[in-house]
């Protein structure tokens, strides 16, 4: 039986020895039924104001029997009360600490500050696409929501520097900055550029004037959801098809076709050889984009171009021999 069950129970029978209490009292000592219920709320409790005694014999006998009954019942309720408070307390403080030990390990993460709607939609895709995710939250009631999700999670401002640490800032990848006060999230960037001048960070803005303090602060994109959403439903209505097509840059959205990056590892197999080779190998797959370093970016890379480890290709194509090709990409030759 679990510790509400238990509690269920010891108040249950508290409550019926009480009915019972003031039965007996009222047929025994002949007492009205609210002295009755006042000498037995006494008698549990061990207050004994002596204002009220049992005059017969049978009463004190009844009186005894529900002293030993009616107290051990009590102090089984509040034991099993205090022991469900300090367990949960206890059990929060192990899991706290266990998930902070985590955190503190990864590298290469993405932290999400921000568990909103946005915030929340950013986080499913990177889960889904496999990414490690490390969520900060300030309000104590998205707790409960985030708790089953599996994922590692802070309650607390990220306007704080502490909290940026704890998250592990220094040794993030990425940061999505999508809490709901503009201010906050200008400020989240300002220090989280300063805890790591490498970090790419991924802000939420609303106005023209957030999104251009944003970019100010140290945000290396603004998104703004209200002017994407309207954009793409205006295009949606224009230029329906195209639409369409950007819809492949959703991983694992589409029945078939995906448009994916994929960076090519040192010794891979799918270094030095040529953007061509690549599209022979895997017939259903082309080579849109190539990004080196701090290039600017080739759009259609020509067959005779060679891949470099470090690249960075945009691909599309069959979802199979996508997969085939990341792994290649990943694997080093033996």
């Amino acid at each position: 039986m679990n510790s509400r069950a238990r509690i269920f129970a010891a108040i249950g029978w508290l409550a019926l020895l009480t009915a019972a209490g003031t039965i007996g009292f009222a047929w025994i000592e002949g007492l009205p039924w609210f002295d009755a219920l006042y000498f037995t709320v006494v008698t549990i409790s061990t207050v004994g104001f002596g204002d009220v005694a049992p005059q017969t014999r049978a009463g004190q006998i009844f009186t005894t029997g529900l002293i030993i009954t009616g107290v051990g019942t009590a102090l089984y309720l509040v034991s099993v009360i205090a022991e469900d408070v300090l367990e949960g307390r206890l059990r929060n403080v192990i899991q706290r600490r266990s998930m902070m030990r985590k955190i503190s390990k990864h590298r290469g993460h993405v932290i999400v500050c921000g568990y909103g709607r946005f915030g929340k939609v950013v986080t499913d895709e990177l889960v889904r696409a496999g990414r490690t995710v490390v969520v900060v939250e300030r309000s104590t009631e998205q707790e409960a929501m985030l708790a089953p999700t599996g994922l590692d999670y802070i309650i607390g401002s990220a306007t704080r520097d502490e909290i940026l640490e704890q998250a592990g800032t220094a040794n993030a990848d990425a940061m999505v900055v999508a809490t709901s006060t503009e201010a906050d999230n200008v400020f989240i960037t300002l220090s989280a550029r300063e805890l790591n001048p490498k970090l790419k960070i991924h802000a939420r803005g609303e106005s023209e004037a957030s999104i251009r303090r944003l970019r100010r602060a140290g945000a290396d994109y603004v998104n703004s959801p209200l002017q994407t959403g309207g954009l793409r439903t205006a295009a949606s209505i224009l230029r329906p098809s195209v639409v369409d097509f950007l819809e492949l840059s959703l991983p694992s959205r589409g029945e078939e076709i995906d448009l994916e990056e994929i960076r090519v590892g040192e010794g891979s197999a799918a270094s030095t050889i040529e953007v061509g080779e690549i599209e022979r190998r895997n017939q259903r797959l082309r080579v849109v984009a190539l990004k080196r370093l701090d290039q600017p970016i080739q759009l259609a890379p020509g067959p005779g171009e060679r891949v470099e480890a470090g690249d960075h290709l945009v691909v599309i194509g069959d979802r199979e021999q996508l997969s085939q090709l990341a792994r290649e990409a990943i694997a080093t030759d033996s």
